[in-house]
C-alpha cells in the first residue's frame, strides 16, 4: 500500500517589542537571569496584565502579511498547566476568538508555486527558560511574558522539504514586515510539527504524532523526514500509530517518544477575568494596512521583470533586503542594470563580508556603482582598473571621478602611446608573435597581456589587441 504524509506547522515568533506583553519589563535577549522580571510577569498575587499596543498592531500586520482576516473582536483566555518555567501557573493565550484568521502564504519549491493556507496567528505570551546543571535545576524568567505569536497552517504540508521552505518563505516575510527578527539562535523562532500518514487518496486524517520545539529549519526537514518513514514503517508492520508527543534527538537522528497528546480540555481553557476582549477599529486597521511592505516573493519576481536579472541574482537581493535597496539605489539611471548587479552581488558583498560590516555603515553611496559603470563603459578606465577605484571607494567613500583623477588612473587611447606599448611587447616576446603569424589566435592573448602589464592596466584593451594584430600581420 502506498502511504502519503500530512503535516500540520505550529510556528512561535517572538515579536518585536521593546517591552512585554502584560508589563514594562524589557523585551531583551542576553540581560542577567531574572532580571527583566516584576510582580506581572512573576504571576505574584493581586497584579492586573495591560496589553501591550505594540504587540496588537504587529499582530494585525502579521495577519495582512499573510494574507489573513483580522476580526473585529479577539479575546484572550488562560490555559492552564502546571511546569516550573510557567509562573503563573497559567499561560494567556488564545482559543476560540483568536485576532487573526484564514489566510495563506505562497513559496516556490524547487520549479513549482506552492501555497499553504494558514489557519490562524494568534497572540500569546512566550514562558521562561530552564537551565539543567549537573545536581540541579534553574530557571530564568527574563522571557516569560514576552509577545509570542502562534501562527497555525491547516495541513496542507506533505513533505519534510515542502516544511522547510515554508518556513523560510514565513521568516522571510515576517522580516520584511519589521515583525520580527526571527532570530533561531536567540530562540525568536520556534516550531512545532505535526505529522501524520495515510493511504494515498484517503479523505480522513492519520492519528497525528507532534514533535515538539524545533528550533531549526533543517532539523525541522530532517524530522519530519525521519518520522514519515517510522510512522509507514510501523503500519507496513501492522502495528498501531497512537496520538502522542515526541522529541526530535538531531544528533541520533530519530524520535523519541515523550508522552501522549493532550487535547484540549486538558488545559481547562477559560477566558482571562482581568482582559477585555479586543475589538480593532476600522480605522486603526486602515491605518495598518498602509504599512503592508512588498512581499519576498513579490520582489523577486519584480526584480526579474523590471531588471532583467537572472533568478539567482533576484534571491541574493531578496534574501538581503538592505542590500537589495542598494542595488536598486545603485540601478536607477543605468541602461544595463546587471552590470550593477554584478558589481553589488560579486565585488560589494565580498567586501562587506570580508570586512565584517553592512550596508548602512558604507562610506559611498549607492549612485557612486553607477558612477563606476558609467566610467568603465566610456572608455574612461578598463575593467582592471575599476577594481582598484572601487577598493579605494570602500576604504575612503571618494567618488570614482576623483580617485581616477588623483591617482592618474585614466585609460590609455592615444594610439601612438599604445603603438609603442604593442611594439616593444612584441620585440621582447618574439615567440609568441611568431606563434600568432603561425595561425595560433591564442598568442594574441598573451602579448595583450603584457601591454596591459607595462601600462599598469590603464591600456584601452580593445584598442591594444586590434595594434597587436595589425603591427603582426602587416
Amino acid at each position: 500500500m502506498e502511504y502519503e504524509a500530512v503535516i500540520g506547522l505550529e510556528t512561535h515568533v517572538q515579536l518585536k517589542t521593546c517591552t512585554k506583553m502584560w508589563c514594562g519589563c524589557a523585551n531583551e535577549y542576553g540581560a542577567d537571569a531574572n532580571t527583566n522580571v516584576c510582580p506581572v510577569c512573576l504571576g505574584l498575587p493581586g497584579v492586573l496584565p495591560v496589553p501591550n499596543a505594540e504587540a496588537l498592531r504587529l499582530t494585525a500586520l502579521t495577519g495582512f502579511l499573510l494574507n489573513c482576516d483580522v476580526p473585529g473582536y479577539a479575546k484572550w483566555d488562560r490555559k492552564n498547566y502546571f511546569y516550573p518555567d510557567n509562573p503563573k501557573n497559567y499561560q494567556l493565550t488564545q482559543l476560540d476568538f483568536p485576532s487573526t484568521i484564514t489566510g495563506f502564504v505562497e513559496f516556490e519549491l524547487g520549479e513549482e508555486l506552492e501555497s499553504v493556507r494558514i489557519n490562524r496567528a494568534h497572540l500569546e505570551e512566550d514562558v521562561g527558560k530552564s537551565f539543567h546543571f549537573a545536581d540541579y535545576s534553574g530557571v530564568d524568567f527574563n522571557r516569560a511574558g514576552v509577545p509570542l505569536l502562534e501562527i497555525v497552517t491547516e495541513p496542507d504540508i506533505t513533505s519534510g522539504d515542502m516544511a522547510y521552505e515554508y518556513l523560510n518563505a514565513l521568516k522571510s516575510i515576517l522580516e520584511y514586515g519589521g515583525v520580527s527578527d526571527c532570530d533561531m539562535e536567540k530562540g525568536q523562532v520556534r516550531c512545532d510539527v505535526n505529522i501524520s500518514v495515510r493511504p494515498k487518496g484517503q479523505q480522513e486524517l492519520g492519528e497525528k504524532i507532534e514533535i515538539k520545539n524545533m528550533n531549526s529549519f533543517s532539523g525541522v526537514r530532517r524530522a519530519a523526514e525521519y518520522e514519515i518513514a517510522r510512522q509507514i514503517e510501523v503500519l507496513e508492520e501492522g502495528g498501531q500509530l497512537v496520538q502522542e508527543t515526541r522529541r526530535w534527538d538531531d544528533d541520533a537522528g530519530i524520535t523519541d517518544s515523550m508522552r501522549t497528546k493532550e487535547d484540549a480540555h486538558d488545559y481547562r481553557y477559560f477566558p482571562d477575568p482581568d482582559l477585555m476582549p479586543h475589538r480593532p477599529s476600522e480605522e486603526w486597521l486602515a491605518t495598518i494596512r498602509e504599512e503592508v511592505v512588498e512581499l519576498p516573493l513579490a520582489r523577486k519576481r519584480r526584480l526579474m521583470e523590471q531588471y532583467e536579472l537572472p533568478t539567482g541574482d533576484a534571491d541574493v537581493f531578496v534574501g538581503d533586503a538592505a542590500l537589495g535597496n542598494y542595488f536598486e539605489e545603485a540601478a536607477k539611471g543605468l541602461n544595463n542594470p546587471k552590470q550593477a548587479a554584478n558589481w553589488v552581488i560579486n565585488n560589494l558583498q565580498a567586501k562587506l563580508v570580508e570586512t565584517e560590516t553592512s550596508v548602512v555603515n558604507l562610506k559611498f553611496p549607492a549612485v557612486a556603482i553607477g558612477e563606476l559603470i558609467g566610467l568603465v563603459e566610456g572608455g574612461q578606465i578598463s575593467s582592471k582598473i575599476a577594481q582598484e577605484v572601487f577598493a579605494e571607494m570602500f576604504a575612503s567613500g571618494k567618488s570614482p571621478a576623483t580617485i581616477v583623477e588623483e591617482k592618474g588612473l585614466s585609460q590609455v587611447s592615444d594610439s601612438g602611446e599604445l603603438e609603442a606599448f604593442c611594439r616593444e611587447a612584441i620585440e621582447a616576446n618574439p615567440g609568441p608573435a611568431d606563434d600568432f603569424r603561425s595561425g595560433k589566435e591564442a598568442a594574441l592573448n598573451f602579448l595583450k597581456g603584457q601591454v596591459m602589464k607595462a601600462s599598469r592596466g590603464k591600456a584601452n584593451p580593445q584598442m591594444v589587441g586590434e595594434l597587436l594584430a595589425k603591427i603582426l600581420n602587416g
